[in-house]
């Protein structure tokens, strides 16, 4: 075992009983290509899993602490939770880029790129949790490091459907329906990075990344309240 592991077990508070599996969940694909190493396996499938059991999780929480919520509104606060600018955030806070291994060339792109591989990793991270200790460690690692940022997300509204909010405010101040436009698109088909542009006529307001078209508009729709001083 590394001194690296050992050191990012007691960061995140998690013995594993397979150090091969927190391994995996901190190898990106770019270092098997470059390195070939036989045996080795890269994050992708612990994602999958762990953007499931990320899922149940932080829905569970929401159910139990929200009792007087509706569907629509437990939606939102999860979407609030689950997207990959709160992943980012979550795994820059436990310093997760000092333990990934990547290719020489992913090392050096500290832009969008990171930011997407780091979003990826939390999620195989949880999955290899989930595997080694099982659904009750991986569910208190998520609500400890996750969940407990719903209460900054409920202060600052950030909750709200921020496109809605914008298309609302936007029309009340300058009778316009914003317009979203993606600026700039990256990646392989299976790990798709979007750099979406948010509107008024003519006039870009704010660009807002994702993981998805969909989690890039929100993120300009928020961002362009703020620009325009409508988040008040």
């Amino acid at each position: 075992m590394t001194k690296d592991l050992v050191e990012l077990e007691r960061v995140i508070d998690v013995k594993f009983g397979d150090i091969n599996l927190l391994q995996e969940a901190l190898t990106h694909r770019s270092f098997l290509n470059e390195k070939r190493a036989g045996d080795t396996h890269h994050n992708e499938r612990l994602e999958f899993l762990g953007d499931a059991v990320l899922e149940l999780a932080v829905t569970r929480f929401l159910f139990d602490e929200f009792p007087e919520k509706t569907e629509g509104d437990l939606t939102s606060l999860r979407a609030s939770l689950v997207n990959s600018n709160m992943l980012f955030q979550v795994a820059d806070k436990l310093k997760l880029h000092l333990y990934i291994r990547l290719s020489k060339g992913e090392a050096k792109d500290s832009g969008k790129g990171r930011h997407f591989i780091l979003a990826n990793a939390m999620e195989a991270l949880i999955g290899a949790i989930y595997l080694d200790r099982g659904y009750e460690t991986s569910d208190t690692f998520v609500r400890k490091h996750i969940c407990s940022n719903m209460g900054n997300i409920l202060k600052k509204k950030l909750w709200q459907d921020s496109k809605s909010v914008f298309q609302e405010k936007a029309q009340e101040k300058d009778g316009i329906t914003p317009v979203y436009k993606v600026v700039e698109e990256s990646g392989p088909d299976h790990e798709k990075y979007f750099v979406v542009g948010a509107y008024l006529g003519n006039e870009l307001v704010a660009k807002g990344e994702g993981l998805s078209k969909q989690e890039a508009e929100r993120a300009a729709a928020e961002k362009a309240l703020s620009n325009k001083k409508w988040d008040k």
